[in-house]
């Protein structure tokens, strides 16, 4: 294995398919969590259409409030990429949660300086309690050496991001993350439950209006990511992000709109 890690032999091509080959065969550094039978007795059974039918006549802050009378906090995944809407999401679970609620955070080793400062500045000011998630070092060097954001985006995305959550997401039965209706096409047609892969997902401010998003900016004084005063609706990796209206200038000029943790 050591032997494979330090040197993938062939032409570009090769290399990429002896990666995804090894992406499918091994998760050494943190293996995949499957829950065991005896965790999966313990978790309460959910109706999808139940939940939805229930949250969606709730207020946003109500829905958070449910959502731990419905699941144990030990069950609730909250994710942030402290991107340009993130300070909504997490000011909220902050403010009704007492920060208690874990944040996970994906550090792709992309990300612009800006969202690494503005991460810090927002785990001081609400007192969250993060954790990084990174990549394999050896696989997030192998994206960086043969600049795989250029080449093969979709597989720079799993291994920055999907499989490091994908390590951890096991653990957990409800992941909360920040999604909007109007961020792209394929979020408008979303619900705010929705089962993905063996975990069921939670989009508390789905379906908020930009102006309800505005109102409760200015209510609660929350400070944006400083790129969104550059022209940047939509932040991500340094090498993806261009400036834009909404997620326009994300994998700008391609037919990617999604890194793949959310399809």
């Amino acid at each position: 294995m050591q032997a494979i890690r330090n040197g993938i032999k062939g032409d570009f091509a090769e290399k990429v398919n002896q990666l995804n080959e090894l992406t499918a065969s091994f998760v050494p550094q943190a293996i995949k969590i499957t829950p065991s039978a005896e965790k999966k007795a313990e978790r309460k059974p959910y109706d999808i259409e139940e939940l939805n039918e229930r949250y969606e006549k709730l207020t946003i802050d109500e829905r958070i409030l449910e959502l731990y009378k419905d699941f144990g906090p030990e069950d609730v995944l909250l994710t942030s990429s402290f991107a340009g809407n993130s300070a909504l999401l997490l000011h909220l679970f902050a403010r009704l949660t007492g920060s208690k609620q874990k944040v996970h955070f994906i550090d792709t080793g992309y990300h612009f300086p800006e969202t690494l400062a503005y991460k810090e500045k927002l785990t001081q000011m609400y007192n969250l309690n993060v954790i990084d998630l990174k990549a394999e070092v050896w696989k997030h060097r192998f994206t960086s050496e043969y600049n795989m954001w250029t080449k093969d985006p979709d597989l720079c995305c799993k291994v920055n991001k999907t499989e490091p959550l994908d390590a951890i997401s096991g653990n957990y039965q409800v992941w909360v993350s920040g999604l909007i209706h109007t961020q792209n096409e394929h979020r408008k047609g979303l619900r705010l439950f929705e089962e993905k892969n063996g975990i069921l997902k939670f989009y508390p401010i789905l379906d908020i209006t930009p102006e309800e998003r505005d109102m409760y900016i200015l209510t609660h004084d929350l400070h944006f990511h400083p790129l969104v005063f550059e022209g940047y609706g939509s932040i991500g990796c340094t090498h993806c992000t261009v400036k834009g209206t909404g997620r326009e200038g994300r994998w700008f000029g391609q037919a990617k709109t999604e890194c793949g943790l959310h399809i």
